[in-house]
Formats: C-alpha cells, structure tokens, sequence
C-alpha cells in the first residue's frame, strides 16, 4: 500500500492509484487531488481547493490532473488564496453584473431618501425599461456601444426618461468605480455621439487630440511678437485645464508655491465654489518665469498698462503660434487623455473643477482628490512637456 504523503509529490501524483482525498499538507492552501475510480475501472484524478469566502468554506475546483500539474495547482492555489484575501472571489464572481451593481447602489441611495420614497421603485423601472442591454453583463465588460444602445431609442421619442436614465446609470459605474470594478465611466463617451434632444448636434470648442498638445505648446513658447505674459499664460491655462478667465485673472496672492498650491477663489469660478488647483513642475516653472517679468502687478499676468489681460491677448498667441484650438480646447484635451489614461472619471472630472449635477453623487464625494489630482496634472505636464 502507498503512504500518504504529509505532502504531495510528482512522484507520488503520477502513481497513485487508490481512490480517495490527498491534500497538500498544512502549507497547502487547501490543495488536495481527488482520484476516484469510474464504473468502467478506469482512475480519474482531479484538484480541488478549499478556501473560506465571505465566511463560508468553498470548494474550487482547479482541473484535471495530468493536464494540470502539482506545480500549476500549486500555482493556481497561491493566487485564489491572495485574491480572496483582497476581498475577491476565485470562481469569477468577484465582479458583479450590472443588475446586481443597481441593486446595490439602490441601496446605497436609499439612506439618503426619505422613508416610502417611491425612489427606489423608479430607479429599477428605470434599469428594467431603459438598461436592458447591459442588465446581464459583468461590469468591467460594458463598453459604451452598450450604453449608447440603452440610451439611443429614447434620447429624443422621451428626453426626460433619457435624462434619468442617463443619471442613474452613471450613479450605477460610480460605484463601480469607487469598488475598483472598473475605472471609467462609459456613460460619458455614449452620450457624447448622441445629439441633443432639439435634434441638433452638441457643438463642441476646437480642439486639439492630446497627441498635438505638446507640438503645440512649442509652438506657443517660440512665439516672439506677442507680449510675454500672454505667452505664460496660454501656457498655464494648457498645463493645468483651468478656465482662460481664471488663468487670466490669477494674483500673486493666490499663489503658495511652498505648497505648489494655487486656491483660485470662488468669485471667480464658474460652480461659485473656492478651488485648489495642484500645480505641477511645470506650471511653477510658469509662475517663476512670470515673476521675472518687469513691474509690481498683484496680477500674475498682467496687460501692457498693468491691468488684467483682455480676452483676445491669449487668443492671439494662438494665432501666432498657429495652433488650431481654442483655449478651452485644451481642457478637452486634457480629459481625453484623461480617458484614454485610465483615471478614473471622478478624479477626471475634479482636476477640471467639474461639480457633480447629482446632490447624492456630491455627498458622497466629499474630497477634493487634491492628492490624486496633483498625480494626474504632474503626469499631464510630464506628457505635454
């Protein structure tokens, strides 16, 4: 009779040949190969592993033997073993479908909707009528063609529905996003090939794909016949996506760049709330540049005769330089690079001061993400150069 092994050999896998359970001893992970004898007298052996996921011991299975080793066994054991301790399921069922991603944002609503709210009852009216394409798919595999197809039959027959539904499928991949089951928001890139509901096309700002943004920016520095702080400030505005009537009515005084912090104040932002703007190597650079200019201005850039530059200044240096974008533009940009970097929609939409529309997605929201803010305009500045 074969010993059992305290643990398994290849030697040992290969020539075993009594039915019965051999585990893989205590450092196993819960490893064992079954091998059981079939009606027709032949010997089959199987891996098994047993794991606690949310609390309940579960059997995996991880495939025959010989087409699957003891080393890849082993090897299979080791990553369901580091998966479930990071809160994932090994059998495939760590990501939820988008049904179950509803119910679940549902629910996480319902604490900020009053009791007997028929709230809950619309949203899933709501996903039943309008989501159904993407109701049994796993999250992480909706791509916006699914989106667009959830949208499209009812964006300009019912605008209100499709406004709602547009709204509470975005608050379904928000908390996707915040459970790391993916990192983007597909809603956004589906409504953007969607016209308005007038029948007309949204008209977008001129601009640049993010590939040209840093040819352009050359372009803008090499500009010698236009004055130098309307030159600085183009560059500012394409390094830090903020608003041209912000860049240009930036003071001094708003400036730490101990902290490589500017706080633009509320009375010049468009949502009317204070903003930090995290600035990269390259925007101080900016600033240092400008406080070599000549004069005392409390304005970072100031005109000819020391008050704010006028509109046009900017744009003229993009005239000159011969760049193809509005100012604005670049704020496109810099979002579609955004996208198609892997940043994660909220933290997008933050670094370009965008103030959620959704009361609820704002009480949850809270940070400003300044931290993950600065790591994405430092990367954005490092792209552009």
């Amino acid at each position: 009779m074969m010993k059992r092994p305290r643990t398994l050999s290849a030697a040992f896998v290969r020539t075993v040949n009594r039915p019965g359970v051999y585990g893989d001893g205590r450092g196993g992970r819960g490893l064992s190969l079954r091998v059981h004898r079939t009606l027709d007298g032949r010997i089959t052996k199987t891996w098994r592993q047993r794991v606690r996921i949310e609390g309940r011991l579960t059997s995996i299975g991880l495939g025959p033997y010989p087409e699957v080793t003891l080393a890849e066994a082993r090897r299979k054991a080791l990553d369901n073993s580091r998966g479930v301790r990071l809160g994932q399921d090994p059998r495939g069922r760590g990501v939820p479908t988008f049904a179950e991603a509803a119910e679940k944002t549902i629910e996480l609503h319902r604490q900020a909707w009053k009791a007997g709210s028929p709230l809950p009852e619309q949203w899933e009216s709501t996903f039943r009528l309008h989501a159904a394409p993407l109701l049994a798919k796993p999250v992480d595999r909706i791509e916006s063609a699914d989106v667009l197809r959830s949208l499209a039959s009812i964006w300009n027959s019912k605008p209100a529905a499709a406004r709602k539904a547009q709204h509470r499928i975005t608050a379904v991949f928000r908390w996707c996003i915040g459970r790391n089951y993916r990192p983007d928001n597909p809603v956004e890139r589906a409504v953007v090939a969607l016209p308005k509901a007038n029948g007309h096309t949204t008209t977008h700002h001129r601009a640049l794909p993010h590939g040209e943004v840093a040819a352009a920016l050359r372009a803008v520095r090499g500009t010698t016949d236009t004055h130098p702080s309307a030159v600085l400030c183009v560059e500012l505005i394409v390094l830090t996506a903020v608003r041209p009537g912000e860049a240009r009515g930036a003071l001094w005084d708003e400036i730490d760049m101990d902290a490589a912090r500017w706080t633009i104040p509320a009375s010049r932002m468009k949502a009317g709330r204070e903003f930090a703007v995290p600035l990269s190597t390259g925007a101080l650079d900016v600033f240092k540049r400008a406080r070599k200019l000549e004069g005392e201005s409390p304005l970072v850039f100031p005109s000819r005769t020391g008050g704010p530059l006028p509109p046009k200044a900017p744009l003229r240096v993009l005239k000159r330089a011969g760049v193809a974008s509005t100012l604005h533009g670049f704020r496109s940009s810099a979002r579609s690079w955004m996208a198609e970097s892997g940043v994660p929609a909220e933290v997008a939409e933050a670094c370009l001061a965008h103030v959620p529309r959704s009361q609820v997605v704002q009480a949850y929201q809270r940070s400003d993400l300044l931290t993950r803010r600065a790591e994405v305009m430092q990367a954005w500045s490092d792209y552009v150069g």
